[in-house]
């Protein structure tokens, strides 16, 4: 259930940072980079997440500015997902493992820095500008940061499990 106001809402995220962070902290570089079969690393998946709460944060600023909010990036639209995931893979291909860890762990920063300057008002009152839709600031954050931390955990836990590393 999706949390409805700030407190709920810092507490859950940083509950499933935890719980993702205890997860990674434990995979070595090797295990981290073996590819699946659908060509994605344990690496891959935490470049994914970081950059997500990067491109949130980035709509929502373009939203209380006035700007043009591309969902979910320029030049792509939802049913195009596994283009751009694609495309950010690509992106983060010389991103090592160390460096992806530290990139999720900046994202969180940034994310909970913004949660923790938002009032209830502000995360909760009302629809996130430039969305075109009714998801608040709030429960945009929750998609982005322990909503994706929880379904990164369970793809590693899978992961793991299936190449006997768990």
């Amino acid at each position: 259930m999706a949390a409805t106001g700030k407190d709920e809402l810092i507490a859950i995220t940083e509950k499933e940072y935890s719980k993702l962070a205890s997860l990674i902290d434990g995979i070595g570089e090797t295990a981290a980079l073996e590819k699946d079969d659908d060509d994605t690393s344990i690496k891959d998946v935490i470049g994914h997440r970081a950059h997500w709460i990067e491109l949130f944060l980035d709509w929502y600023r373009d939203g209380q500015a006035g700007k043009t909010v591309h969902f979910p990036a320029e030049g792509y639209k939802w049913n195009q997902l596994k283009a751009y995931n694609a495309m950010v893979r690509e992106t983060q291909s010389g991103l090592g493992w160390a460096d992806a860890k530290a990139l999720l762990e900046e994202r969180h920063g940034q994310l909970a820095a913004f949660m923790a300057a938002k009032s209830d008002a502000e995360l909760y009152g009302g629809p996130m500008k430039g969305a075109s839709n009714d998801w608040t600031p709030g429960r945009w954050a929750e998609a982005a940061g322990p909503s994706h931390y929880r379904s990164a955990g369970k793809y590693i836990r899978a992961r793991l499990k299936a190449t006997g590393k768990a």
